[in-house]
């Protein structure tokens, strides 16, 4: 018997329409949209306002920030998987005299370029865009704090030197390249680099009294690939979908979780977690969420993306500030994992073809010194080494055409597995990255580096 859960329980939504109606009541906020998407699609979206009978939808629009960065490492990233750059080049190779060149195009993603985090001169998100027409005057005299690849200290002049390494690769706009190569694809019609209508306008509440005034809203000109977007609840569920498992018009699988594994940790006294390539990563509630924070004059978003969950959280604000909005959007995926939690996917067997005797026979307990480990089939003649008792190094391994396993995970990321055998053909033991697993703890026979005492074990 199967059962389909697409709508959300009356309780769950009830929990999640009052942490939003908290959230928008103890932070001021003039308005405040929530949604959660499950496994893909929009499951629930709930709003509260000051103007009765007026509050937001999920079709309203809000300036989303900061969340603008992830839409413009993506692009990044297509022109890596296009074979126009690599991640490792400096950016001297692809845009010419910036005077930030020797930074690596990884270090720009990850923010350890080691670029300051603002501009010269007046507060950009204020201010004109007129006032910073080239990147001169976004980098200014003296870009750099400290030496880059050393440590993460969040840039937007890095993310603005991106947004123009896209179009000069490119040839045409960031803009442009936006919506041909990811808005459109993935149906994100109300994602724009302007306002359409519904959206919000953005508020500046006073902090000790009940009283708004309105925040200008700046176009950022050469810095709107580090924060210029408008976008709705419904949209940002969209993308959040494509983080959680990609899509091949867009950006495939394997690239997405690149941009979710740590390229850069985050400095003393930062908020905890690391940085992906164009994404924050977050532990919070015993889950890792990945996903981005933003916030402009106006306005504050957050997008969280629990993978192993299937669930996505997005709360967007028409405030410059009180609403925590990164822990809004948080706890809007954890009442959902907690009140609902996913379903295991049904055990099922391996397909026939994967499955043969020298797999099978390799299976089963290894040793690692004394240290016991136990080796298992995955799907695709993948493997899993995992301790038996006690803490040690978990990891998964794929299958190599030429034989053998990689790893992808952990302290084994990136190191081959394979199988040694004896002349005669049977199997001496496992070789990971120069350390030797054999069938049972230091036996004479076995290849052990180093040898094994004749005498054998003993008692004291």
């Amino acid at each position: 018997m199967t059962t389909s859960f697409e709508a959300l329980l009356p309780g769950t939504e009830r929990a999640l329409l009052h942490r939003v109606a908290v959230a928008q009541t103890e932070g001021r906020a003039p308005s405040l949209v929530g949604a959660v998407v499950r496994d893909g699609a929009m499951v629930w979206s709930g709003a509260r306002s000051c103007v009765d009978g007026h509050a937001p939808d999920a079709d309203t629009q809000f300036r989303i920030g900061s969340i603008t960065k992830v839409f413009t490492a993506v692009l990044v990233l297509r022109l890596r998987d296009e074979g126009l750059l690599g991640l490792d080049d400096p950016l001297e190779r692809h845009l010419k005299g910036t005077g930030a060149g020797e930074v690596t195009i990884a270090q720009l993603l990850g923010h350890s370029a080691g670029l300051a985090a603002e501009t010269p001169g007046s507060w950009w998100e204020r201010s004109s865009a007129e006032l910073r027409p080239e990147l001169s005057d976004v980098l200014g005299e003296e870009p750099f704090l400290r030496a880059p690849g050393r440590r993460h200290h969040y840039s937007n002049p890095g993310y603005t030197l991106l947004g123009s390494l896209v179009e000069a690769v490119r040839g045409g706009t960031w803009e442009e390249a936006l919506r041909r190569e990811i808005l459109e694809p993935l149906g994100m019609d109300r994602t724009t680099v302007d306002p359409v209508a519904p959206h919000a306008g953005g508020w500046a509440v006073h902090p000790w009294a009940d009283v708004m005034l309105p925040e200008p809203s700046e176009d950022l000109g050469i810095m709107a690939p580090a924060g210029q977007l408008w976008s709705t609840a419904a949209d940002l569920g969209r993308f959040a979908a494509f983080l959680a498992a990609g899509d091949e018009r867009v950006l495939g699988a394997d690239s997405v979780a690149e941009m979710r594994a740590p390229a850069a940790a985050a400095g003393e006294g930062d908020w905890e977690g690391s940085y992906g390539l164009g994404l924050q990563l977050i532990s919070k509630d015993g889950r890792t969420l990945i996903g981005h924070t933003g916030s402009l004059p106006g306005f504050v978003a957050c997008l969280w993306v629990s993978v192993e969950d299937g669930l996505a959280g997005v709360a967007l604000s028409n405030a410059t500030s009180g609403v925590p909005i990164g822990a809004v959007a948080a706890d809007l995926v954890r009442i959902v994992a907690e009140a609902e939690p996913r379903f295991p996917q049904p055990w099922r067997p391996l397909p026939e073809a994967e499955v043969d005797e020298e797999l099978l026979a390799l299976t089963g307990p290894w040793y690692w010194g004394t240290y016991a480990y136990g080796l298992r089939l995955g799907p695709e003649r993948s493997v899993v080494l995992e301790p038996l008792r006690g803490a040690g190094r978990r990891a998964r391994f794929r299958a190599l055409p030429e034989g053998g396993w990689v790893g992808l995970n952990g302290y084994y990321e990136g190191e081959t597995l394979r199988v040694v055998r004896r002349e005669d053909g049977s199997v001496s033991h496992l070789d990971l990255g120069s350390f030797v697993f054999t069938r049972e703890p230091y036996a004479p026979e076995d290849a052990v580096p180093g040898g094994v005492d004749e005498a054998g074990w003993r008692g004291l």
